[in-house]
């Protein structure tokens, strides 16, 4: 049996999700399958293209829904899920017990492996310390700024290898990691501490340029390094730099895409008003209420500049 399994690329939840879902299979469903892996990622075009549910059996797992009669398993948390007119209506008419979607949920992979556990007597095993990691990370349950930032823990230097890395067999190698070693074990392998080590040290210069480069007005910081083509800079460090602010917009680009970064600061004294998951959505874009991202072609610069000073103004408006 060949088994695809789709995940949020460049996310520590979505790679957890991955691997945990890859684990319940070969122990639940079939031990001798063929497990093929694919990330999927918010860009301009549909992400979902018509080779991309290609296995005897195929899930979605972090990621938005699709009404593809070939898609069999389907985990999410996002209150952007449904991107489609009739995608919803799909999924809540669905009966096979195989699809699941909770907009609460901090992380995919808590709520899949919840499910699993109670529904299909799943035993993660040796990756509890993995689905608890990637509840603080992907729910910002960081008890400070300074945690998120510094990235002393083994957890948090997988994080930033994972959304720095561009090599799918390299993310897939990861995702195999996860389901048998501890988060230690991981980072300390020569292959994945060298990269570890050379992202540190950008992750100490992007400090430093956006420490340069941003501004805050109104509670709301901005800042554009499209420019230097790191699209992955930690997410953390606006509040890092500002601790009395309430959300962050950024531009960066890669290779690969343009990306306007949409979020809000859990350390805020002053609550959130907004859902940046549905301002987000207007321009192709999805996430979460508290954090969201739209992602534009290679090369649209200018135009992720324009959407971004345009969240700006609705952010910093008073009305």
């Amino acid at each position: 049996m060949r088994l695809k399994v789709c995940y949020h690329d460049n996310c520590f939840d979505g790679l957890a999700s991955a691997a945990s879902f890859t684990r319940f299979f070969l122990q639940t469903i079939d031990p001798k399958a063929q497990v093929e892996y694919e990330g999927l990622a918010y860009r301009g075009q549909n992400p979902f293209h018509e080779r991309l549910l290609s296995g005897d059996v195929n899930a979605i797992l972090d990621f938005r829904y699709t009404a593809d009669p070939k898609l069999d398993w389907y985990f999410d948390h996002h209150v952007s899920a449904f991107q489609e007119p009739g995608d919803e209506e799909h999924f809540r008419a669905d009966r096979s017990g195989k699809k699941f979607w909770n907009p609460e949920a901090r992380s995919c992979t808590k709520f899949m492996t919840d499910v699993l556990r109670s529904r299909f007597d799943f035993d993660p095993g040796p990756m509890e310390e993995l689905i608890h990691w990637a509840d603080i990370i992907d729910g910002a349950q960081f008890p400070s700024a300074e945690m998120a930032v510094e990235l002393e823990e083994p957890a948090l230097r997988l994080m930033t290898l994972i959304e720095a890395e561009r090599e799918p067999a390299f993310l897939h190698r990861i995702i195999r990691w996860m389901q048998e070693e501890s988060l230690a074990e991981i980072v300390a392998r020569p292959e994945a501490a060298a990269k570890i080590d050379a992202l540190l040290e950008t992750h100490r210069e992007n400090v430093e340029l956006i420490r340069q480069r941003a501004e805050c007005e109104d509670g709301v910081v901005f800042f554009d390094i499209s420019d230097r083509m790191r699209d992955n800079a930690n997410k953390f460090i606006p509040y890092y730099l500002f601790p009395d602010c309430r959300y962050s917009i950024n531009v960066s680009a890669s290779a690969t895409r343009t990306k306007i970064s949409l979020g809000s600061n859990p350390w805020s004294k002053v609550p959130r008003t907004h859902d940046l998951a549905s301002i987000a959505s207007r321009y192709g874009g999805g996430g979460h209420p508290v954090v969201a991202a739209i992602s534009l072609d290679a090369g649209q610069a200018d135009k992720a500049r324009e959407i971004a000073q345009e969240i700006v103004g609705i952010l910093r408006s008073r009305t």
